[in-house]
């Protein structure tokens, strides 16, 4: 391996339904190369594993390619390789583990495989610079809700809460098919609530009052809130009378955001944090941004997001999160490196 203040790492992401190729130097993104299969997906209203898979298996070369091609790095000038080893769908982590093994082994470079959703974290770097020690880390997806405290993006991590039941990622795709709106739910759910009215409807907030709070304090429950939304809308079509689709979103979309910011802020607060970020594919969200920005500031706390590009899932931020483990002198990874679908956010590297 060539000795580098700032080595140049090569991120592979196939977690769900994106081939993500990135390279970078240092916390210097090259390129961000993604092949999404979202439209073989939409017509069955959520990702198929195996359609994911096969798709991986099509794009990985072509989106390999790409990459190289637009950062002018050839393979054989990349000091080590990065891929997401878990959690996520086994057959897709599955290809994408397997290509970084065969591109380790005939470059001979290490490979690291590792967190997902550290990976969500380590993005912000390529748009921030370096991450505040400690930091909150509040990432949402489709798969994902969780509260984390990090204190070095490589080693120490603390869940603070997870989803118990739906993820707000998942949520919104839900909620967005009641509405007849299209897959993926939640860029369409941002765009309809903008001309609606967010108070039209109250819809609960999950694990935020009472005994719940003893309990699952920094948890996040969105089942409840999905139901409410289909219950509401099936008495309105029993009745007769048009669903207003923009209030509906609004609503919905007010009281996700809601939740995630007040139990965010709340963790901050309780723990002497003074920096929250936000990852993950709701992170793109308008309100999500506004709401807690808002909320963070009145409390003196600084809120960082990554620009959309970053907050989904791509290789960009797993090669980040590959070049800081290579500059800290992390080990890398054995070469029999397995997946792991449930892999813990305290598992940083395989």
């Amino acid at each position: 391996m060539r000795v580098a203040d700032e080595p140049v790492v090569l991120g592979i992401e196939t977690s769900c339904d994106e081939t993500g190729i990135g390279i970078v130097r240092g916390s210097t993104l090259l390129s961000d190369a993604i092949a999404s299969s979202v439209d073989e997906h939409a017509r069955f209203g959520g990702v198929v594993p195996e359609v994911a898979s096969r798709a991986h298996l099509e794009a990985m070369v072509p989106t390999l390619e790409r990459a190289c091609r637009e950062s002018g790095v050839a393979l054989r000038d990349v000091d080590a390789i990065a891929v997401t080893s878990g959690p996520g769908l086994t057959g897709a982590l599955l290809v994408g583990v397997a290509s970084a093994k065969a591109l380790a082994l005939s470059l001979g470079r290490p490979v690291y495989g590792v967190n997902h959703l550290a990976a969500h974290v380590a993005a912000d770097r390529l748009e921030h610079g370096p991450l505040p020690e400690p930091c909150m880390a509040l990432l949402v997806s489709g798969g994902h809700s969780s509260l984390l405290l990090v204190e070095d993006v490589t080693s120490g991590v603390e869940q603070l809460g997870s989803t118990i039941d739906d993820a707000a990622g998942e949520a919104f795709d839900k909620v967005a098919r009641l509405l007849g709106l299209p897959f993926p739910g939640g860029p369409h759910i941002d765009r309809e609530a903008r001309a609606g009215d967010p108070a039209y409807v109250e819809f609960p907030r999950g694990l935020t009052s009472g005994r719940d709070m003893e309990r699952h304090r920094f948890d996040f429950s969105f089942s409840g809130l999905k139901t409410a939304v289909a219950r509401w809308v099936e008495a309105r079509e029993r009745d007769g009378e048009p669903v207003p689709v923009a209030d509906v979103a609004a609503s919905f979309q007010e009281a996700v955001c809601d939740v995630l910011a007040r139990k965010a802020v709340d963790a901050c607060r309780r723990r002497g944090v003074d920096d929250l970020l936000i990852g993950g594919g709701v992170a793109a969200n308008s309100r999500l941004r506004a709401m807690t920005e808002e909320r963070a500031g009145r409390h003196g706390i600084r809120v960082r997001v990554p620009r959309p590009a970053l907050c989904t899932d791509n290789g960009a931020m797993v090669a980040a999160l590959g070049a800081e483990l290579v500059s800290r002198g992390r080990s890398p990874s054995a070469l029999d490196l397995p997946v792991d679908s449930t892999m813990p956010i305290t598992e940083i590297v395989a």
